[in-house]
């Protein structure tokens, strides 16, 4: 995204939305917990279309570098946050803010089993983005995590801070959410916390479970969050009573409602559901606009 020179009341990975109509103004000071201003919203996306397309993109690739539901969703997001713009703000210190990158983060397990650690993948991507340039950059991302022994900069913070007394770590807890409340906490401490992203991802059908509300955390500033449920076979109904058998896709997203209203979380779903079932988009760059 274009860098901008930064002003008085600006962030240093936002910049303060000065235009904000009354409403979505003050509002961050009647309610000011992200928490308790969460709107969920759960899609259902028919995978006909989709599984056509990763087949024909898997053709010729092994299994490990194989394109994914998981792919598509994420570069999804991606366009439909860079095509609708307030997706990717957000409201911290009771002011309402747009973000300088557009940032995406996830878990990923080094193992699936009980044991198997955790790494946390945090990237940026810009507006030239595509399903292909997207696969490369996580694929790089993914290996790296699972492959090597390095601690991301968030766990090592957390393990830092759990050495220390409980008597101590109170209050240094309590400094540190000041500093997040006015945008001043360590850069070191948060460029890979997934709590500061545009898009946190949970990828539940990657271990055979459903998609389902998650909540959003006063930490940091992430405002967009979504679980990639199992896919699964559902009846599609015709306009006749008729039906099929099709693979489906449920998707739970969690928002903060103070950012937007209504009309416009509304559009912007539809447009994510519209670039699934129409996946020929994906190898698009995240900027060109989309026949809705």
């Amino acid at each position: 995204m274009e860098k901008k020179k930064k002003r008085i009341g600006d962030r240093f990975d936002a910049t303060l939305v000065r235009d904000a109509d009354p409403m979505h103004g003050f509002i961050p000071y009647l309610y000011p917990h992200r928490a308790d201003n969460e709107a969920f919203i759960e899609e259902t996306v028919d995978l006909t279309a989709l599984n056509a397309f990763l087949e024909k993109k898997n053709a010729r690739l092994d299994h490990a570098h194989r394109y994914t539901i998981f792919h598509c969703v994420a570069c999804a997001l991606i366009k439909t946050v860079t095509l609708r713009p307030k997706m990717n703000y957000f409201i911290q210190g009771m002011r309402l803010y747009k973000r300088d990158e557009l940032s995406l983060a996830f878990v990923v397990k080094k193992q699936f089993d009980d044991h198997g650690e955790e790494a946390l993948a945090f990237k940026k991507f810009g507006p030239e983005t595509t399903l292909d340039s997207f696969h490369e950059e996580i694929m790089k991302e993914i290996f790296e995590c699972r492959r090597s022994d390095a601690v991301d900069n968030s766990t090592k913070g957390m393990a830092f801070f759990m050495k220390l007394p409980r008597f101590i770590l109170r209050p240094v807890v309590y400094i540190l959410r000041r500093l997040d409340f006015f945008g001043k906490v360590p850069y070191d401490l948060i460029k890979t916390d997934p709590n500061y992203a545009s898009i946190f991802i949970s990828n539940l059908g990657s271990i055979k479970l459903n998609a389902a509300y998650h909540h959003l955390s006063n930490w940091g500033t992430n405002s967009l969050f979504v679980v990639i449920g199992q896919k699964h076979k559902e009846p599609v109904f015709a306009e006749d009573g008729s039906y099929e058998m099709h693979e489906i896709l449920h998707v739970g997203v969690t928002l903060d409602e103070r950012i937007a209203d209504g009309y416009y979380y509304a559009r912007s779903i539809a447009l994510f559901k519209h670039i699934m079932e129409h996946p020929e988009y994906l190898d698009r760059p995240a900027n060109e606009e989309v026949d809705l």
